[in-house]
């Protein structure tokens, strides 16, 4: 008996889920993401063109393009636009360099009345601090296997 009440409120809890889910269409979210994220790499693109015309070294201009475009991730998120832009491009906003600033600020921001100890530096990396720690390992693995790879060649 209990067994058979527990399943009816499943499906009412299941029900009641399915009307609030919003739907959304698979195609015109792709279509968003892809557009936005060519966006977002087209200003990168405009400032890579721009430091190049500055003189700026094909070897340095990446780090000039990185560095413009996590302040502009991390700007856009301190105005609320980022998470706008967020909203209707999905993945698109967060693939490129300007989701990973937007992951950094977004909990900062979230956590500031808390202090800026407890609050914005220890919740800065919620989001961010996995991403770091796994890319960071996976590129020493990398590393190390590259290393080997090449020391066994010789």
């Amino acid at each position: 008996m209990e067994k058979r009440k527990e399943n009816e409120i499943k499906n009412i809890y299941e029900q009641l889920v399915q009307k609030k889910v919003p739907q959304s269409s698979l195609i015109k979210d792709a279509i968003f993401a892809f557009v936005v994220g060519g966006l977002i790499c087209d200003v990168g693109q405009f400032f890579m063109n721009l430091f190049l015309s500055f003189g700026i070294s094909k070897d340095d201009v990446g780090y000039y393009v990185a560095t413009v475009m996590v302040f502009l991730g991390a700007f856009l998120t301190g105005l609320g636009v980022y998470d706008n832009i967020g909203k209707y491009a999905g993945a698109g906003s967060i693939v490129p360099i300007t989701g990973f600033a937007n992951s950094i600020v977004s909990p900062a921001m979230e956590y500031k009345r808390e202090g800026y100890i407890f609050g914005v530096g220890s919740k800065m990396f919620v989001i961010a601090g996995p991403i770091l720690v796994y890319g960071i390992s996976s590129s020493i693995i990398v590393g190390i296997i590259y290393y080997l790879v090449k020391m066994l060649a010789r």
